[in-house]
């Protein structure tokens, strides 16, 4: 019977992002009143410089000392020692295309190949008409450790500051252009 059948066609995502994917505490990857936490804030715009009104972006991060509290972590999971932390957010765009995570910045953490990547937070972004999520990473302006970034150092020279957050009064700034030019570099996974 199977060989009757076609392949099913990828589908867009959406447009039920804001009616099952989102919750209240969604964008605090750590409570408010933690030590050293800051908001990490940017816009999502389209290829005409538009706001995306109906997008949600997830991030998963390591805790301040550059752990992971998932097998994968090349020296084996450990839970966060930062109380609350959970290491994953999740935030929808509002009528502006804005979201806002409350996070600490990550600590450097240690490929299998032995080198170190820079502090960083991994994102998702979903939204209507995109047929897969669109995977980036945010860097800190201020890191001498991005120099030597193994996955930064991959990205063209002039394309590397759409990866790198903007100081802002209570943390960061990061915008997420979807197209065009300035686009922010997503990465195949």
């Amino acid at each position: 019977m199977s060989d009757r059948l076609g392949v099913t066609p990828a589908q867009t995502v959406g447009p039920y992002l804001h009616i099952g994917l989102s919750w209240p505490d969604g964008p605090y990857v750590v409570p408010e009143g933690t030590p050293g936490a800051c908001w990490i804030r940017g816009r999502i715009t389209d290829g005409n410089g538009a706001p995306v009104v109906d997008a949600m972006v997830e991030s998963w991060q390591a805790d301040p000392e550059g752990q992971f509290d998932h097998p994968d972590d090349p020296r084996g999971p450990r839970a966060a020692t930062l109380p609350g932390f959970r290491g994953f957010g999740r935030a929808d765009t509002d009528a502006e295309g804005c979201y806002a995570l409350h996070t600490v910045r990550p600590g450097p953490l240690p490929t299998p190949e032995g080198e170190i990547e820079a502090p960083h937070l991994n994102l998702s972004v979903f939204g209507r008409g995109l047929l897969h999520r669109l995977v980036t990473r945010i860097y800190f302006p201020d890191e001498s450790a991005n120099a030597t970034d193994p996955v930064l150092r991959t990205v063209e020279a002039a394309r590397r500051d759409t990866l790198v957050a903007r100081p802002a009064p209570d943390g960061y700034r990061f915008d997420i252009r979807l197209q065009g030019e300035h686009e922010t570099v997503f990465f195949a996974v």
